[in-house]
């Protein structure tokens, strides 16, 4: 079975799962740029022991390129313990060389993968 065939996608305003990717939209190139990538943007995910999102991957794709570049890879270990839970949305900077399209994967331990993307310009 081919991955796209178990990735989940979805509009993020609509579907807690999907990690949403909040970027600006042109930059300039060898700017250091903020990008979020947070599951639960627009309907809060329930982050509970029994439900939760274990991790987010960001990666970037370059204009032109076949290769995906991770940006970034977060795991949630808090997921109630002690009563401490972690909020899944993470941020990075990067600079980036050129156009291009970022990826997010978010994995739910319930629901499974779930994934993003958004063109991001530069200037």
């Amino acid at each position: 079975m081919a991955i796209e065939n178990i990735v989940q996608s979805g509009d993020w305003k609509g579907e807690k799962h999907v990690p949403a990717i909040i970027a600006p939209d042109k930059f300039e190139v060898g700017e250091l740029i903020k990008i979020k990538a947070h599951v639960g943007e627009e309907i809060a995910h329930p982050n509970t022991l029994e439900h939760n999102i274990k991790w987010i991957k960001l990666f970037f794709v370059p204009e032109g390129a076949k290769l995906a570049v991770e940006l970034g890879s977060y795991e949630f270990a808090a997921h109630g313990e002690s009563d401490i839970f972690a909020e899944p949305c993470v941020e990075v900077s990067v600079k980036l060389p050129k156009s291009g399209k970022l990826y997010a994967i978010s994995y739910c331990n319930i629901h499974g993968l779930w994934e993003n993307e958004l063109e991001i310009e530069a200037k």
